[in-house]
């Protein structure tokens, strides 16, 4: 079995909402040395003022579409998250090709970069969107996890294993719905846009996201696609738990009514949260 204790770690994309949440709990599990490689200054910044004066943490410059840049940085690291991705749906519809540059080609990158730099285990970050993808976005991340899984084919003797979690929006990351409607609502505002009441999401906190990710890392034998049991909530409980009314704005062509994570296991079937419940989690994030 492997060991975060003392282990190396780099997360691609590692200054957003899941990267910061998973360093903290690496950190606190003993890890040896943790890298966090993304594309911006400025939340470098203020992830390095946030966790202080941690010897074993570093930051590196980089972007998942430059393969050199990534070689550099996997070399004598034990474990790869990638978490890096171009994650707005809207984008992907918009310009799909810069979706298709990081979160397909980026994918190709890490493999590549993980066999050449001997990198042990690699874990690659997915969504819900990528089963049945309608839109460019959930295209893209269910090419990535071909490209994961299937590198487990050719990965040789001494090659990284590789492995994949998928799961849906962490409730309350940053550019989801409820940082969004908090925001309008701190500025006053009694109604929030919604595309469709009726619509349904899964709910899943950082903290289960993190544990879902580490447990994969630590256990995998390669070959995995992780998915987790979720409950889910309709967009309209949502906006009556956050106490708003609803301008309802349409369900876009490239945005799926229900999504899901598997066969069986989809937003309108999952157990669904109650408008008490949505409150309660509510208040923990």
């Amino acid at each position: 079995m492997f060991k975060i204790k003392g282990s190396s770690i780099l997360v691609t994309g590692g200054t957003g909402s899941f990267g910061r949440a998973f360093a903290r709990k690496a950190l606190d599990f003993g890890c040896g040395r943790l890298r966090i490689l993304s594309r911006g200054e400025h939340a470098q910044a203020e992830m390095r003022s946030e966790f202080g004066d941690d010897k074993r943490l570093g930051f590196f410059i980089g972007d998942v579409r430059d393969r050199d840049r990534l070689r550099r940085a996997f070399e004598g690291v034990d474990l790869v998250i990638h978490a890096a991705a171009l994650k707005r749906i809207e984008v992907g519809h918009y310009d799909p090709i810069e979706v298709v540059k990081t979160n397909v080609n980026g994918a190709i990158n890490v493999i590549e970069a993980g066999h050449d730099a001997g990198v042990q285990r690699v874990v690659g970050l997915s969504s819900d969107k990528a089963y049945q993808p309608v839109s460019p976005y959930g295209c893209s991340k269910a090419m990535a996890e071909s490209l994961f899984l299937a590198a487990n084919n050719s990965r040789g003797a001494r090659g990284p294993i590789f492995g994949v979690t998928r799961y849906g929006n962490i409730s309350g990351s940053n550019g989801s719905v409820i940082p969004k409607w908090r925001k309008m609502i701190a500025n006053k505002a009694t109604i929030v846009p919604v595309t469709d009441p009726e619509v349904t999401r899964f709910w899943m906190t950082l903290d289960e996201a993190v544990n879902l990710v580490m447990d994969t890392a630590v256990d995998m034998e390669g070959g995995e696609l992780a998915i987790p049991e979720l409950p889910a909530y309709r967009l309209g409980d949502l906006a009556s738990a956050m106490g708003v009314g609803m301008n309802v704005t349409g369900l876009p062509d490239w945005e799926k009514r229900h999504e899901g994570l598997r066969s069986g296991l989809t937003s309108d079937l999952a157990p669904r949260m109650s408008i008490l419940e949505i409150q309660e989690g509510l208040s923990r994030i």
